[in-house]
């Protein structure tokens, strides 16, 4: 049996690395394909040295561009790479163009499609994400949710008979990186050992493509009580240079984008979260560290109880709440406990 995994993107490095190792752990033969959405080493190639993750097998190096150039030259290139493969089931991983695409090609050329993460809604038609995450579903012969929530969803949508709730891969390596972290040394980037600080990421469309809420983004990020450790994603750069807006300054400390281990750390030894990363709020969720999310919505609806995350897209909230303490009430364990990859593996044997 072949599996080929489409991944392109951070989020989906992360998720790739349990299953690269239940795939080899249950004789799966198992191909990955990297479409190169994200081609900065910081953002790429140190996810797979990082968290061990066999080399891609393929690596189409698409590069950056807009959406519908970036997809349709993952495209052109997705469907003879599948032919040569030949796979028994194509995996795409969370709701990048690199999902929708890989989605795409397997469906047409009537490759069986499990979708990894599937089952999440935003309900916000104004995402990219949302889209590909929808299309992705409705074309997958599996659908792998990851909480109960995102069976839901999958039921209102008439995909019952396709889901299987398999739990968040996410979970496998997170914890599994927190154990390591929790053990280490490892410096966090920006910051004084003993300091108190807060960790940012922004790269969303609705936070970067306007001048002015990016420009006043920026400035309450620098004023914020804390220092504010920022590793700037290569969309952040682009735009606040394109904008002439100063990244820096006051309470920001801008560092390269971090390595997979060394972003735990943060968020552990962080007094809170600052983000519209769907993956930062909920490794920020698992690692019991408050997080603040720049955005009128989240996917992952769980994070938001007990107000272990709080929405703030106009920024009125989050000089005041970005260091508020951790809720009393214990967070649960709704996206399962570190077992998912095995679960996803065993979905699809038990399909094949």
């Amino acid at each position: 049996m072949r599996v080929v995994s489409i991944v392109g993107a951070r989020p989906q490095f992360v998720k790739l690395a349990p299953m690269a190792k239940a795939f080899s752990k249950a004789h799966i033969d198992h191909k990955i394909v990297h479409t190169g959405q994200h081609y900065d080493v910081n953002m790429s190639d140190a996810f797979f040295q990082d968290l061990g993750i066999p080399d891609p097998d393929i690596h189409l190096g698409v590069g950056s561009g807009s959406h519908g150039v970036q997809t349709g030259n993952m495209l052109a290139q997705m469907d003879q790479v599948l032919m040569d493969l030949q796979p028994d089931w194509v995996l795409v991983y969370g709701d990048t163009n690199s999902t929708v695409a890989g989605a795409l090609s397997a469906v047409k050329l009537q490759f069986p499609l499990a979708h990894l993460e599937a089952g999440l809604r935003s309900n916000n038609r104004a995402m990219p994400e949302e889209h590909n995450r929808v299309l992705t579903d409705h074309a997958a012969d599996i659908c792998l949710a990851p909480s109960s929530a995102a069976m839901e969803c999958l039921a209102k949508e008439g995909l019952s008979k396709r889901a299987e709730l398999v739990g968040d891969v996410m979970v496998d390596v997170c914890y599994l990186t927190r154990d390591a972290a929790l053990n280490s040394e490892l410096p966090v980037p920006g910051v004084e050992r003993g300091e108190r600080f807060l960790l940012s990421t922004i790269h969303r469309a609705e936070n970067t493509d306007d001048p002015d809420h990016l420009a006043r983004l920026i400035e309450t990020l620098s004023q914020l009580p804390l220092p504010v450790v920022l590793p700037a994603h290569p969309r952040l750069v682009a735009k606040t240079s394109e904008f002439g807006i100063r990244l820096g300054g006051g309470s920001l400390r801008v560092v390269d984008p971090l390595s997979y281990p060394e972003m735990v750390k943060a968020i552990i030894d962080s007094d809170g979260v600052v983000t519209d990363s769907g993956g930062v709020q909920k490794e920020a969720f698992l690692l019991d560290t408050p997080c603040t999310t720049l955005r009128t919505e989240t996917e992952w609806v769980e994070t938001l109880q007990d107000g272990w995350n709080v929405l703030d897209p106009d920024l009125s909230q989050v000089r005041e709440i970005a260091v508020r303490p951790k809720p009393h009430n214990g967070r649960g364990v709704p996206y399962g406990d570190g077992d998912a990859a095995r679960a996803a593996v065993e979905a699809i044997l038990k399909h094949q």
